[in-house]
């Protein structure tokens, strides 16, 4: 199954959710508890912002770095992406991917925003033992059509709170997806092939819907 930009642009829409008012939660609360907690008011904000919706990039950028980036373990997202080549990247190397890797999300969550209307997110019950630190949190979508499945990865902290590190979309993760288109690029081109290739991806427009 292809992740489209649609699919993405409601997982953007729960990564805000996700992270949106995190500073003022509570050091006990659990993952499940944070997502149901903030998820509705984002949703809201997205949906009264007609610049976001719209596709603004700047305005998108900046959301992303202030409110999400703090909040997911963008290292290891990007690392578990590239995969084994990761070990034989350099420091300027590990550096360029995580800014073009981030850029290239950015765009498709800017071109896929517009898509936000009516969606609710239902969180569902968490299986989750005492002391575990890897949780899946599992949520859904409503909406228009069919409801979306959306589950996410999150890893507790040494500070006791909680980061994103990975994302499923209808049963699709979004670390494994780019695994491997990854892998075709660092095969044929290597390391800096791949980073040049995602630069161009991300400067792309971010066409809605495709």
């Amino acid at each position: 199954m292809k992740i489209t930009r649609r699919m993405l642009g409601m997982a953007a829409g729960a990564m805000l959710a996700l992270n949106l008012g995190l500073p003022a939660q509570a050091a006990d609360e659990t993952p499940d508890m944070l997502v149901k907690r903030v998820s509705a008011d984002v949703l809201e904000t997205i949906k009264k912002d007609a610049s976001l919706r719209g596709g603004d990039t700047a305005k998108v950028n900046a959301l992303v770095n202030e409110k999400v980036m703090p909040y997911v373990d963008f290292r290891r997202m990007t690392s578990a992406a590239v995969g084994p080549a990761w070990r034989q990247a350099t420091a300027d190397q590990r550096q360029r991917l995580q800014d073009e890797f981030k850029a290239l999300l950015i765009r498709t969550y800017s071109g896929a925003l517009s898509q936000v209307g009516d969606q609710t997110i239902t969180v569902k019950p968490l299986r989750m033992a005492a002391g575990d630190t890897d949780v899946l949190v599992r949520t859904q979508v409503n909406g228009r059509g069919d409801p979306v499945q959306l589950d996410f990865r999150l890893e507790k902290q040494s500070d006791g709170g909680w980061k994103l590190y990975n994302f499923n979309v209808l049963g699709v993760w979004l670390v494994e997806t780019y695994r491997n288109q990854f892998a075709q690029e660092i095969n044929a081109n290597g390391i800096d092939g791949l980073i040049k290739t995602l630069a161009s991806r991300s400067s792309m427009p971010a066409n809605v819907g495709k």
